[in-house]
């Protein structure tokens, strides 16, 4: 399975893929990608669908580190997905310089 760089994940998002976080509410909240949507690993493994945006779609999946879009890459390619994950996570994106946004009200940890 593929794994790309932030910056190709970004080019792709702006191309045709949709980014999708695996992360859970709460740390998406604190910043995500702009246009990214949620879909949790914890509702993913459980067997929840992708949510309608990112369905039949080319998938960019991503988490904070790249450890949990990992494995939800393997799952959603097994479910016939065509998806990629990125290396290094949101943590990758932010040091890339690329843009983040946060949810109203969220804490950031300061």
């Amino acid at each position: 399975m593929a794994r790309i760089t932030a910056t190709e994940a970004h080019e792709r998002a702006r191309a045709d893929a949709v980014l999708v976080d695996v992360r859970e509410p709460g740390e998406w909240a604190t910043g995500h990608a702009p246009g990214a949507v949620l879909a949790p690993l914890s509702s993913l493994t459980s067997g929840e669908l992708l949510p309608p945006a990112a369905r039949g779609r080319p998938v960019v999946a991503i988490c904070r580190s790249g450890k949990r879009s990992r494995e939800a890459a393997a799952l959603l390619a097994a479910r016939g997905t065509d998806v990629v994950d990125v290396i290094g996570g949101m943590r990758a994106w932010a040091d890339a310089g690329l843009p983040v946004v946060a949810e109203p009200g969220a804490c950031d940890g300061e």
